[in-house]
């Protein structure tokens, strides 16, 4: 089987989840939040410049009602950073700084950075969304998907296997399907119908595997045993983060001056990781990540109260995008290399402000998605500050949008129903 992954430890093409995490620092608290029977693992954010408004005219958001300001629009060129050497390994951390070889375009846009003043008021800050839902593929997924599949394009790849519930697997099969090849996405029961459908419609061959992700995943392993098949990891994997990390770059390259906190979600812990590899890269180390999961899917969080990776019994949330039983151990390492601040939303919370935020800005996201925007319209970033977690006052803060490519208005009203909010 071909392994993408470099590093001599690696037999599975990605880190070695089963290693227990290195004991945590000092400096990472442990709070209890309000009705809740899990303690909270969180780390204190430190104080940074203020951010100010860099604006250009988008013809993006015109279109969307109505002028806009925004900064980094995706009609910008994108950039080309210098190629590694041939014969340069990339291992955990070396993963981190490179990036692809002259000449070869990346499958990503450089997504919009825009101001939302129905989210600064409600968050009593300047509040920068980073828009990743309107990536090719609907999601921040292509990024490090698309950065992966074509390293392993380039080392003799005949077929890529990806494990699912949407958004990775969206991101290989586009990522397969520009590079010419073929793929199969396996995914959970609970993978809706539309979803299935623009994975076929993409070319991919879609099999359906278990009632959560971790299933599905055991299955795409045992497919990558065959010869010239890849396994696709949706977020375990260091050239998935080098991919991810991108984002970050165009923050710096879109905001004149560094945000207070990035707020985002998490699933499996590749966005995270990736945000960190992108701050370590532009020397913004010190930029607190709150990192926001539903109950029922917060394998990060109970990681960090634990002190080590532990798996849930099961994903209850409905926030299946997020669904990991267990994070992937670059997680936890993050959680000591940064100032990350886990907060745990109910899914009531998470769905209401995936309705708000329709409302708000004219784009519907997912639940996932929802578990960040719930910190902003559920004032808990001001619960945060007030704590001392963040600082006082905050100058501006950055949301991952992070995708919506598996939602549908009539998916919104179900789990309206579902949730008892109608």
């Amino acid at each position: 089987m071909f392994n993408p992954c470099p590093s001599p430890r690696c037999a599975a093409g990605h880190g070695d989840l089963g290693t227990p995490a290195r004991p945590l620092r000092r400096h990472l608290f442990l709070l209890h939040p309000p009705n809740s029977a899990a303690a909270a693992g969180e780390e204190l954010g430190t104080r940074s410049e203020a951010s100010r408004d860099t604006r250009s005219s988008c013809a993006l958001y015109r279109a969307r009602g109505g002028q806009r300001d925004c900064v980094g629009c995706p009609r910008v060129e994108q950039r080309v950073p210098p190629p590694t050497s041939p014969g340069q390994s990339i291992h955990r951390q070396g993963a981190m700084a490179a990036q692809p070889g002259r000449g070869e375009k990346p499958f990503h846009i450089v997504s919009p950075v825009l101001e939302s003043l129905p989210l600064s008021q409600a968050a009593g800050t300047k509040v920068y969304m980073k828009l990743e839902n309107v990536q090719p593929t609907g999601s921040f997924k292509i990024r490090g998907i698309g950065h992966l599949c074509q390293e392993a394009a380039k080392k003799g790849c005949r077929h890529f296997v990806c494990s699912s519930g949407g958004n990775a697997g969206l991101a290989a099969a586009y990522a397969a399907k520009k590079l010419g090849l073929p793929v199969t996405v396996v995914v959970p029961s609970t993978t809706g119908p539309a979803t299935v459908r623009k994975l076929e419609e993409l070319g991919a061959e879609v099999e359906v595997s278990g009632q959560v992700w971790d299933e599905a995943n055991r299955r795409a392993l045992e497919l990558a045993q065959t010869e010239g098949w890849v396994s696709i990891h949706p977020f375990d994997h260091p050239l998935v983060w080098q991919g991810h990390a991108s984002l970050v770059r165009e923050l710096k390259d879109s905001l004149e001056t560094k945000p207070d906190a990035i707020l985002l979600a998490v699933g499996g812990g590749g966005l995270l990781a990736g945000v960190v590899a992108g701050l370590r890269q532009v020397g913004w180390q010190d930029v607190p990540i709150v990192a926001a999961e539903t109950r029922g899917a917060h394998s990060f969080h109970a990681a960090l109260a634990a002190g080590r990776l532990i798996s849930l019994p099961d994903i209850t949330s409905v926030a299946k995008c997020l669904g990991a039983k267990m994070v992937a151990a670059r997680a936890l390492e993050c959680a000591q290399e940064c100032q990350v601040i886990s907060q745990v939303v109910e899914d009531a919370e998470a769905v209401r402000a995936v309705e708000q935020f329709l409302d708000d800005e004219r784009m519907l996201v997912q639940p996932a998605c929802g578990a960040a925007l719930a910190l902003l319209y559920t004032r808990r970033l001001q619960r945060l500050q007030h704590e001392g977690w963040l600082r006082t006052p905050l100058a501006s803060v950055v949301v991952v949008v992070c995708g919506g490519s598996s939602i549908q208005v009539a998916q919104l009203q179900a789990l309206k129903s579902q949730l008892g909010l109608e």
